[in-house]
C-alpha cells in the first residue's frame, strides 16, 4: 500500500490538508459501514486539523454521530482524590480532547474513548510495583520505561491494571473492528504518543509506561504542574503495535524540532529506537501511510528526497 510523504507550507497549511484527508476517509468508508473509527492525539500538532474539522462538522457536511473516537494515551497520576477530579484536571487528555475537538463539536461523536489511566491511583501503583519486582519487566533504550506487567503476575492490583486498563483498551478497539484512521504526531526522539525509544514494536499493543525525569522536570518548567509532587510518573499509551494496526496512519509533523526524527524514520531501516520508523513496516503489511509535514520540519527530507523516493516513498511539495 501507499507511503506517501506531503511538505506544506506552514502549520495551518498542514492542519487544512490533514483535515482534507479525514473528511474524505470518512466520507468514502461511511458509503460502505455504519460507524468510522477515528484515531485521535493530543498535543499541539493537531489542533489546527481539529479546528478544520470542528468548523466543518459544524456546518453539516457529515455526521459525527457516526464516528467512535478512541485515544492514544492519558497520563496516570494527576492530582485529584478520585478519578473524576483527575479526569477533569485541566492538564488530563481528557480534557484536552474536550477543549479542542469535542467540546466544539455542536452534534456529538457516537461514543469517545480516552485510555483509562485515571482510574489507576499512582500511589498504590508505585507501592505495588516496589513490593512485587518478580510481576514485572522494563523494556526500553531511553530513560522512559515501559513497566511490562507479566500474564502470571501475584499482585491482583497489578492484575486488574493489565487486564482492564491495557488489554480491555485494545480489545474494545478490535471489536469495534479496529481504527479506520489514527492521527499521530512525532515526539523529538521519534516515539509516538509515549512509546519511547528502544520499546520493542512487537507485543505492546497498550503500554504503562513510567515517564523519564526531564519529561517531569519540562512539565514543572512549562508551567503544567507547581512542582514534581504534583506531576504524574506514569502514563497508559497505545503503543506502536497498535497505532500501526489501522488502515491508514497519518502523522503531522511540523517546526524544527520535528527535522531529524522525520528524516531518520524515513531515510533508515525501522528500528525500535525511532519508534515512528515503523510506519516503514506498517506500510510493507499493506497499511495506508501519510506523512504530513511543514516545510521546516522536511528540510532533511528535502535535502535527501531522491534516497527517500528510491525507498519506495512518495513525496509531493506543496509548500511553494
Amino acid at each position: 500500500m501507499p507511503f506517501k510523504l506531503i511538505v506544506t507550507k506552514d502549520f495551518d497549511h498542514m492542519s487544512e490538508v490533514a483535515a482534507q484527508i479525514v473528511l474524505e476517509d470518512i466520507e468514502t468508508t461511511l458509503n460502505n459501514k455504519d460507524t468510522y473509527v477515528l484515531g485521535l492525539a493530543t498535543g499541539s500538532t493537531p489542533t489546527g486539523l481539529y479546528k478544520h474539522f470542528a468548523k466543518t462538522a459544524n456546518a453539516g457536511e457529515f455526521d459525527c454521530s457516526k464516528i467512535r473516537s478512541f485515544n492514544l494515551d492519558e497520563y496516570i497520576g494527576l492530582p485529584g482524590e478520585n478519578a473524576q477530579q483527575r479526569v477533569l484536571h485541566p492538564e488530563s487528555y481528557s480534557f484536552f480532547m474536550v477543549q479542542e475537538l469535542f467540546g466544539p463539536l455542536e452534534k456529538k461523536f457516537k461514543e469517545t474513548n480516552v485510555p483509562w489511566g485515571t482510574l489507576v491511583d499512582q500511589e498504590r501503583l508505585m507501592a505495588e510495583l516496589k513490593a512485587n519486582p518478580g510481576d514485572w519487566e522494563e523494556q526500553g533504550a531511553d530513560k522512559g520505561k515501559a513497566i511490562v506487567i507479566k500474564a502470571n503476575a501475584q499482585s491482583e492490583y497489578l492484575t486488574w491494571i493489565r487486564r482492564e486498563i491495557l488489554d480491555a483498551y485494545w480489545e474494545k478497539i478490535e471489536q469495534n473492528g479496529g481504527i479506520d484512521l489514527q492521527v499521530v504526531g512525532v515526539g523529538g526522539r521519534g516515539h509516538v504518543a509515549f512509546h519511547e525509544s528502544g520499546i520493542p514494536f512487537e507485543g505492546n499493543k497498550m503500554l504503562l509506561v513510567k515517564l523519564d525525569e526531564n519529561t517531569v522536570a519540562n512539565a514543572v518548567r512549562d508551567g503544567h504542574f507547581p512542582s514534581k509532587e504534583y506531576c504524574p510518573w506514569y502514563a497508559i499509551s497505545m503503543g506502536a503495535e497498535l497505532v500501526y494496526n489501522a488502515k491508514t496512519v497519518l502523522l503531522l509533523a511540523n517546526g524544527d524540532r520535528k527535522v531529524d526524527p522525520v528524516a531518520e524514520s524515513l531515510l533508515n531501516d525501522p528500528t525500535p529506537l525511532v519508534p515512528i520508523s515503523y510506519g516503514q513496516i506498517f506500510s510493507e503489511k499493506g497499511g495506508t501511510m501519510i506523512y504530513i509535514i511543514d516545510k521546516a520540519a522536511a528540510r532533511k527530507v528535502l535535502e535527501n528526497a531522491n534516497k527517500i523516493t528510491q525507498r519506495g516513498i512518495d513525496i509531493e511539495n506543496i509548500s511553494d
